[in-house]
């Protein structure tokens, strides 16, 4: 408990870092850059389609008629582009963030290496490949899941449990290996799942909860339709944040669970030029960095304790 409370507090404070606000407002720039290329190529084409689409659908010219009637004449010509609009958004938005999964986490995994734990060896038990098969492997199985448990959540208890557990799931599994493939070996990251099995999914579960909350400024978007653009960015926004927290949530736990466990190997933490640094052992009462974004004290050892070390090797 201890770990996943010092992980947390670590990984919310790192979310005040200038690198990371900035990199939480990439989705934002990628939707203004995608918008315009959308809008100067083909808002036009598809804005007449979905007019024409509308103004040939036999089952709303009743619609239509009653709509004239009470003095909207013009009320196809006014719902296109608002379905144009309606139809681009998630698209737009899935490329989106995408993306900026793609480029965040490998950035969140190295901010946080080289403030924390600067003399990690990193063994690359994971490759680019090995993390899209891993993380289309999990997605497959989480929706299956899904599929298969849907009638229970007909039961009211169960509703508020499975969905939440899948993702949270899901969640540790893709975010964990990517946490750990640059730094854990295969075997360690095996053994690492296994040990915190529970907490990783502890931590997937809340950061699932946590995304849920720009589901309701997508719902403030329907109803105040009038402020519709400048709530879908705001959306946008709130899940690139909980990302990166969730991202630095699991990058913080993973190392510091992978330093742990080289130190009880008595593992080399990291090769010199001049010879090697050994892992510490922490003592037991030993009490968390203050800094949570200073290096971890425990992993760094001074200099002149290196100079004697040599010297007695001589």
């Amino acid at each position: 408990m201890s770990s996943l409370i010092d992980s947390c507090w670590r990984a919310a404070a790192y979310c005040l870092i200038p690198r990371v606000i900035l990199l939480s407002l990439l989705p934002l720039l990628l939707i203004a850059i995608l918008a315009g290329v959308c809008t100067h190529f083909f808002w036009a084409d598809a804005v007449q389609a979905t007019d024409r689409m509308l103004g040939d659908a036999g089952w709303l010219s009743g619609i239509w008629s009653w709509l004239s009637s009470m003095g909207w004449g013009n009320a196809s010509h006014v719902l296109a582009p608002l379905l144009v609009v309606l139809a681009a958004v998630p698209v737009i938005v899935l490329v989106a963030l995408i993306s900026v999964a793609v480029f965040m986490t490998p950035a969140l995994v190295n901010l946080v290496a080289q403030r924390r734990f600067p003399l990690l060896v990193r063994k690359h038990g994971g490759s680019v490949v090995a993390s899209v098969m891993w993380s289309l492997v999990s997605t497959v199985a989480a929706v299956v899941a899904l599929v298969l448990s849907s009638p229970l959540w007909l039961i009211p208890p169960l509703v508020l449990v499975l969905p939440p557990l899948i993702w949270g799931w899901l969640t540790y599994r893709v975010m964990s290996f990517d946490a750990l493939a640059e730094h854990a070996s295969k075997e360690e990251r095996k053994l690492l799942f296994e040990r915190h099995r529970y907490s990783l999914l502890s931590i997937g579960m809340v950061c699932g909860f946590l995304g849920a909350a720009p589901s309701v400024v997508w719902a403030s978007a329907v109803v105040f339709a009038a402020a519709f653009l400048v709530l879908i960015p705001v959306a946008i926004w709130i899940y690139t944040l909980v990302f990166a927290f969730s991202s630095l949530w699991f990058t913080h736990f993973c190392l510091a669970a992978l330093a742990e466990l080289r130190a009880e190997r008595n593992e080399l933490l990291v090769e010199a030029a001049g010879g090697v640094v050994p892992a510490p052992v922490e003592s037991e009462g030993a009490a968390p960095a203050g800094d949570p974004i200073a290096p971890e004290q425990s992993l760094a050892l001074p200099n002149e304790s290196h100079g004697k070390r040599d010297n007695n090797a001589d």
